[in-house]
């Protein structure tokens, strides 16, 4: 088992990915792979930074391969399978094949995380994989999901900053409610307010030119959304 001190995980699903060019602005020669199931058909259009040139490569393999060629089983796999670990899972479990690869990367001891390929079509899928940034969060953990458009933390007492390069930001009170909030550098600055679930009213805020956002949460815990462009 590689060390996985001061390494980033990043768990790829498999979830449909259009803007390739801005998920790989992401992605470090460094981090951690796994890719989950399906996610496997990013792996041809993944590399590292702006050289297309330097492919990721997978570290860890998991899934039920319901919806994917188990590339053990492949004579034409890309990649030389013997040289990957591959956790092949029943299609019958009560965890998705990302969330087992969180769970599975947490029990190795990752600390930080960056999830792609993660929001789609598939609503259900969308929303247990949002909730994994909350699992990763209650671990103590750092952890984004990155979609073609968004970038999405879950947020609390500690600030969390938001640069003008991003067009909109959001907050959702997806947890229970959350009491305290502050946001300054904003268009829409607010001090000591409540998000309740049934009453969502901070979406697209917009940084102020020049400036950069700030958002803490005193009590509860928030979704923070900042959209890159739409």
């Amino acid at each position: 088992m590689n060390s996985t001190t001061g390494r980033r995980c990043v768990i790829v699903g498999g979830a449909p990915i259009d803007n390739y060019e801005g998920i790989c602005k992401y992605l470090r020669e460094d981090d951690f792979y796994i890719f989950c199931d399906c996610g496997l058909k990013h792996l041809d259009h993944l590399h590292i930074g702006q050289d297309p040139l330097f492919h990721v490569a997978p570290d860890l393999i998991v899934g039920d391969f319901d919806s994917y060629e188990n590339p053990l089983d492949s004579s034409d796999s890309d990649f030389d399978v013997a040289e990957i670990e591959t956790i092949v899972l029943p299609c019958e479990k009560d965890e998705t094949d990302t969330a087992f690869a969180a769970s599975e990367a947490l029990r190795r001891g990752f600390r930080d995380f960056l999830i792609i390929g993660a929001v789609g079509k598939r609503m259900d899928h969308t929303l247990v994989n949002v909730s994994l940034l909350l699992k990763l969060y209650n671990a103590g953990c750092s952890a984004s999901l990155v979609d073609d458009y968004s970038e999405m933390e879950i947020i609390g007492k500690e600030p969390s900053y938001i640069e003008d390069s991003f067009k909109y930001f959001s907050l959702f009170s997806m947890f229970g409610p959350s009491r305290g909030i502050t946001i300054t550098g904003a268009k829409y600055e607010v001090t000591d307010a409540e998000i309740r679930q049934d009453e969502q009213y901070a979406t697209s805020n917009e940084v102020l030119p020049g400036r950069r956002a700030c958002v803490t949460a005193g009590d509860g815990l928030l979704l923070l959304i900042k959209i890159r462009h739409e």
